[in-house]
């Protein structure tokens, strides 16, 4: 029997994931969570097969999770479960240690497959989700600093704000902007954020 736990702050999606087990002779739920803290502290409690963990999540988020899990359980076999597909966001959950990646959409038809493949050591990606990694593959990334003055854009503050909470020089913001505009290949600042978003670079 693979033995799952299911994370998700939507009771709804937790029923609708309960519900496709529960038709399988070969798997069996063995526990929910409704945030990472408590996803953590189950799979300490049962060392599940296969966890399916939700990223945006309120307490701990689905990524910090899934790093805190592997961190004392390296062999964790854990599978993304998001409505996200941004490059970026998926990038960070793979690095974290997530063996797959779905999305909700997509649950009926191919989460009882990843669930079998994660468990036999295989890693899973959505069509769709791999194509956005593979979209964006050579692009150059964004620096953490890049990171830090598009989120702070993303909250509406102006270039001068943004230098004054970064405590640099207005020019440097400017140059800032200009770097994440390139490398976006976005066209004005709120074409920036609406990209970032999409990718999962910022979260708002």
């Amino acid at each position: 029997m693979i033995r799952v736990l299911a994370v998700d702050d939507h009771p709804v999606v937790r029923d609708g994931i309960a519900r496709l087990i529960g038709t399988q002779t070969d798997m069996e739920l063995i526990a929910e969570a409704s945030d990472g803290r408590e996803a953590v502290e189950a799979f300490r409690k049962l060392r599940p097969d296969v966890t399916l963990m939700d990223l945006q999540m309120p307490t701990m988020n689905g990524i910090d999770a899934i790093g805190a899990i592997r961190g004392e359980f390296p062999e964790a076999r854990i599978v993304v479960l998001t409505t996200y597909a941004g490059d970026a966001q998926v990038t960070r959950a793979l690095r974290a240690g997530a063996h797959g990646y779905l999305l909700k959409g997509s649950l009926r038809k191919e989460l009882l497959e990843t669930i079998r493949a994660v468990y036999a050591g295989q890693k899973r990606v959505s069509s769709d989700v791999a194509t956005e990694i593979a979209e964006h593959a050579t692009d150059t990334g964004l620096t953490a600093r890049e990171i830090g003055v598009l989120k702070l854009i993303a909250a509406g503050n102006a270039n001068k704000e943004i230098a004054a909470q970064l405590s640099v020089t207005e020019e440097s913001v400017k140059s800032y902007v200009k770097n994440i505009m390139a490398k976006l290949g976005a066209n004005d600042r709120t074409h920036a954020v609406t990209i970032g978003l999409k990718r999962g670079i910022i979260e708002l």
